[in-house]
């Protein structure tokens, strides 16, 4: 049996008649005849069943007409990838990022890598920052971004870039908004609020196993303040949901704010200040793997785009030096 032998037969199939099929392959019917013949002798079983006014498939000729198509197609693109011209790096590349800028970040790496390189297939594991550091651990993921960890045993880890975590909620008695700072060098309009007051407003906050509510209590600790946590949930929508509605304030990052809440007079976003709450983030690759030119493409995408962003002030960040 040869592919050749296979076009035969799904020619006969498709015509629903020998001499038909002769006819658009331009060999003689006795020919073709003999050949379908063969191949039912192969595989041992009838193809077709033969009448004076055609032939029509059998079950067994059902489920090789099936087979073979796909075979073929397989057979023509093995074709097509050998004999075609490089042109540039192809392969899948897995990203694992944070939940929170995977939002910001990943549509836009995703639609510029779709027209620059369209033979490089990306998959997205957005999931909390632990999980994305477990996925590159376990080596789910060709390519992470961490949260604050520069260093992780098994991964080379590259700074990329550096953000605020803002308070955010609504000030429905006008009563906050006079104690909030005026930022002082800086060329960002965001306002600025000391942690110690941020900490007594009503709080609205996920779990301790996420990291920003981790940072939140590092720095509450050290003041030695106590948090007027008043709602606690771990979904990221009922938090931005109670936020909204007024049932309380939120530490977020800078990445989040385009999504927050539409802006009205109530509305506040202020910088967290004394201390400067912030957090890091880092390109990270398996340490005991060769970066594969498809992963690399995709790295040098999300260094460009995270500039871009930043540089546009569509996210209030700064870069990070490599090492």
């Amino acid at each position: 049996m040869d592919l050749r032998t296979l076009r035969y037969f799904i020619a006969v199939l498709e015509a629903g008649s020998l001499s038909r099929a002769a006819g658009s392959l331009y060999i003689a019917q006795p020919a073709l005849t003999a050949q379908i013949k063969k191949l039912e002798g192969e595989l041992g079983a009838q193809l077709f069943e033969r009448s004076h006014v055609g032939v029509t498939p059998t079950p067994a000729g059902l489920q090789l007409y099936q087979d073979a198509r796909r075979l073929l197609s397989d057979a023509d693109a093995m074709r097509d990838r050998i004999q075609r011209v490089p042109e540039g790096p192809e392969g899948s590349v897995t990203v694992a990022a944070p939940f929170l800028l995977a939002a910001l970040l990943l549509g836009p790496v995703l639609a510029a890598l779709k027209l620059s390189h369209p033979r490089i297939r990306v998959f997205v594991l957005d999931d909390l920052s632990l999980m994305v550091k477990k996925a590159m651990v376990e080596r789910r993921a060709d390519v992470g971004i961490l949260v604050d960890a520069p260093l992780v045993d098994g991964l080379r880890c590259e700074p990329l870039a550096c953000e605020s975590i803002f308070l955010c909620g609504r000030d429905a008695d006008g009563t906050l908004a006079p104690r909030l700072r005026s930022p002082r060098g800086r060329k960002a309009a965001r306002p600025e609020i000391d942690f110690e007051l941020a900490a007594r407003l009503p709080l609205v906050l996920q779990s301790r196993r996420f990291s920003i509510r981790q940072r939140v209590e590092d720095a509450a600790a050290t003041l030695g303040v106590t948090l007027n946590v008043v709602h606690e949930q771990d979904s990221a929508r009922v938090i931005r949901s109670l936020y909204v509605c007024g049932a309380g304030f939120t530490f977020t990052p800078a990445c989040t704010l385009g999504d927050t809440a539409p802006g009205s007079r109530d509305w506040i976003v202020a910088r967290v200040v004394r201390p400067e709450l912030q957090r890091s983030y880092f390109l990270a690759t398996p340490s005991d793997r060769t970066i594969e030119p498809a992963t690399s493409v995709v790295m040098d995408a999300l260094a460009e785009q995270t500039a871009r962003l930043i540089r546009d002030k569509v996210w209030d960040a700064r870069l990070l030096s490599p090492s």
